[in-house]
This record gives C-alpha cells, sequence and structure tokens, in this order.
C-alpha cells in the first residue's frame, strides 16, 4: 500500500494534479478492498462479510474532517457493497416501487450493488425469502407517529423469518407538484404519509382532497402527470419525476422515524450494542403475562419495545413481541429467554442484531 502524501496550499494547476493523483490512489485503495474481501470470504465463508459494521465504524471513528460522518457512511456503504456483490450477488427484496420510503432504507442498508428487488405488499417481502428467491428482505416496523406495522407483525407470526439488522430512518414529507400551492385540488399519498401531514394540510390546503395510494412514489408518478395533482413523498422521488417542491418538511411531527426490519440470512454478530427480538404466546389466565414480563425484571434487562397483536381466530388470544437489550449470545439475554420458554405456549427468538441510529 502507498504511502499518501498531504495535501498542501497551492496553485490551482497543482491542487488538480494533487486532486487527480489522490483519485487514483483511491481507485487503487478501493480495489485493494475488494481483492481482501473476496480473500477474506474464501477463507472464512460468505456470512462473515455481514460483520463489517463494526469495523467501518471504528475506521469512521478516526476521521478528522472535513468530510462529516453521513458522507463517509455513504462513500463506505457503496463500496461495501461493492464488495459483497464481488463475491456473491445479493438479491433483496422490498416494499417498492423505486424511490418509496422502503428503497430509501434499502439502499441504506445494502447499497446500490445489491440486486434490488421492488414488491407490492409486505406478504410479498416474506414470501420472496421464504421461496428462496431473496437472501434479504426489508419490511417497515413501527413509526414514530403511527406505531406498529400490523402487516408486518402478522407475517412474523405466520412465516419463520428472522431478523438480522434494523434501519432507522428519519421521515421527511414534502409536497410536489407541477403547479402552485394556489391549484392544487387534491394531494395523492400513502395513507401512513397523509396520517403523517394531516395537520399541515388542514392548515395549509384545506380545500384540497387527499387521495390515498399505495405508495409514495406511486403518488409523485401521479403528481406529474395529472394538473392539479401533488404529492407528499420523498426528496428522491422529486427528483426522479421532475416535480417542484412546493413545501417542504411537512410533517406534523418533527422528529417522525420508521424504523425497518432488515429480515433473513444469519443471527447477527455481537457488537456489545444489541437488541433482540422475541415472539411468545402465552394461556390465556389471569397473571400470564405478568409471569413473563417479571423474568426481564429479574434478569434486569431491559425491554425497548413491547406490541400485542390479535391471533387470528377471534378468541381474544394475543401474540406478544418483546424488543430488550443484549444479544441472545449473552449470558442474562439467554438465561432469560430460557425461563421464557417455561412461561410460554409458545415462543420464537425472531433475532438479534445492533442497534441502528437515525438516519436522515
Amino acid at each position: 500500500m502507498s504511502k499518501r502524501r498531504p495535501l498542501t496550499a497551492s496553485s490551482g494547476a497543482q491542487l488538480a494534479r494533487e486532486i487527480r493523483r489522490v483519485d487514483q490512489e483511491l481507485v487503487k485503495l478501493m480495489n485493494e478492498r475488494a481483492r481482501a474481501s473476496q480473500q477474506l470470504a474464501r477463507a472464512e465463508g460468505e456470512a462473515v462479510l455481514w460483520g463489517e459494521d463494526q469495523q467501518v465504524d471504528e475506521a469512521i471513528m478516526t476521521s478528522r474532517g472535513p468530510l462529516d460522518e453521513r458522507a463517509l457512511r455513504a462513500t463506505f456503504r457503496e463500496l461495501v457493497s461493492g464488495c459483497h456483490a464481488l463475491v456473491k450477488p445479493i438479491r433483496v427484496a422490498y416494499l417498492g416501487p423505486l424511490y418509496s420510503y422502503s428503497y430509501l432504507a434499502t439502499i441504506e442498508r445494502f447499497g446500490s450493488s445489491a440486486e434490488l428487488v421492488p414488491v407490492a405488499t409486505i406478504t410479498a417481502v416474506f414470501e420472496e425469502l421464504n421461496r428462496g428467491q431473496a437472501a434479504f428482505g426489508v419490511v417497515p416496523l413501527e413509526n414514530s407517529t403511527d406505531g406498529r406495522v400490523v402487516d408486518t407483525l402478522g407475517m412474523f407470526a405466520r412465516m419463520p423469518v428472522r431478523i438480522c439488522g434494523e434501519v432507522q430512518l428519519r421521515i421527511h414529507h414534502n409536497l410536489l407538484a407541477k403547479c402552485d400551492r394556489s391549484d392544487i385540488t387534491e394531494v395523492y399519498s400513502k395513507p401512513q404519509a397523509l396520517s403523517q401531514c394531516r395537520e399541515w394540510l388542514a392548515n395549509h390546503l384545506p380545500n384540497a382532497r387527499p387521495v390515498e395510494m399505495t405508495s409514495t412514489a406511486a403518488a409523485a408518478q401521479l403528481a406529474a402527470e395529472k394538473p392539479g395533482a401533488a404529492a407528499v413523498a420523498s426528496r428522491l422521488a422529486a427528483a426522479n419525476y421532475g416535480l417542484s417542491f412546493v413545501a417542504e418538511n411537512i410533517e406534523d411531527n418533527p422528529h417522525n422515524i420508521t424504523r425497518f426490519a432488515v429480515i433473513g440470512g444469519e443471527v447477527a454478530p455481537r457488537t456489545g450494542r444489541d437488541k433482540t427480538s422475541v415472539m411468545f404466546e402465552i394461556s390465556h389466565r389471569p397473571g400470564s403475562l405478568a409471569d413473563a414480563m417479571a423474568i426481564f425484571k429479574r434478569e434486569k434487562l431491559n425491554m425497548t419495545w413491547i406490541e400485542s397483536f390479535p391471533m387470528a381466530g377471534g378468541n381474544s388470544e394475543y401474540l406478544f413481541f418483546v424488543e430488550l437489550e443484549g444479544h441472545q449470545s449473552d449470558t442474562k439475554v439467554a438465561r432469560a429467554l430460557e425461563l421464557l420458554v417455561k412461561k410460554t405456549v409458545r415462543m420464537e427468538i425472531l433475532g438479534s442484531y445492533a442497534v441502528g441510529e437515525p438516519i436522515d
């Protein structure tokens, strides 16, 4: 690996030459990194490449600027994605279409070198994995404004699919159109996006009719074609459908975050900052839920999320989804899960994975 010379203040021509030199060195180093990834995969197996998040974090922590963390992460994301594709192309199913928020979450996790497969429903994402048509899937799990995503929880109850990661995406909604605000008569988007912008739309477009669509991207495409139509969608959708920003960041909750589950693949390795998801059914008797929850208290484990989900059949029985801090390989977590089995009718570990940080 060649030694890098520091950039020095100089004339424009000299700086241009320095930039060309650095660019060429970057290409060389990226290819060296790719060859090392190929050798590592041959020596230890392909799965080892999916444990690279921690070493990327360590590399970014050495930065002294001027590039910020997000720019560095985006660069590493695409580099790692390209290295993975050299070893084995990764097929990832997600709730489409292109330029939806699920698409943004998928790109954030897997980069653009993966083979990204848009499907029409959350059910279809699970089915792609269950049939072996995709190695991974990305599905919305919960939103900080609207709460749990029922379709996703329902599919975990029906199919033996596991969680191996999460993406927390800050959701910024924009009002997009090809006309002025005064000419807008209809606002299109998916139900969740319209709900998350309800107050803004009521205050600023009280006479415009909200119309539900299957996705924000489909709404943007329609707004590009229909006079008087606007869409609530992402910045990427605006760029790809040639729409103008009528208003930006119109979500009612400025801290609006959607959490996506990455499903499929192997159990993620322990990082020291992990969470574990479990799903369980308890007997229909007084105190059974309290008995199950007491296990986590005794083991001093912090639960970060709990949801109940009605079971099929209408018999007033529920499945419970719980997330707790720690990895299933941790002694305290493993002991708690062993005890939980004895207190439940059915218990499944959905997965352990690194805690994701919110991403803009």
